[in-house]
């Protein structure tokens, strides 16, 4: 019961911290962009490993006659998100 009750006043005085958080600035945004490309980039690569992994095993272990598995789609080059806030000569 002590656990409950403990976890539940850190519930509620987590949420309330980060309620009191100030909006992004530009550059924490622009940061915060770039790091979710960057993910996004790492889990389509990982995906592409784990077919090609797949398809290594499906290999060893294929019986004649058996069709071949499907290629793996390769993802293309990291491409850094353009800044939306660009700024502009006058």
């Amino acid at each position: 019961m002590k656990r409950l009750i403990i976890s539940a006043a850190c519930a509620l005085a987590s949420s309330a911290a980060l309620a009191a958080l100030p909006p992004p600035t530009p550059a924490q945004a622009e940061a915060a962009e770039l790091a979710k490309a960057k993910t996004a980039y790492g889990n389509a690569v990982a995906g592409y490993q784990l077919c090609q992994s797949i398809n290594a095993v499906a290999m060893k272990y294929r019986v004649a006659g058996t069709p071949e598995p499907a290629p793996c789609k390769a993802p293309p080059p990291f491409v850094a998100p353009v800044s939306a806030a660009a700024p502009t000569k006058k």
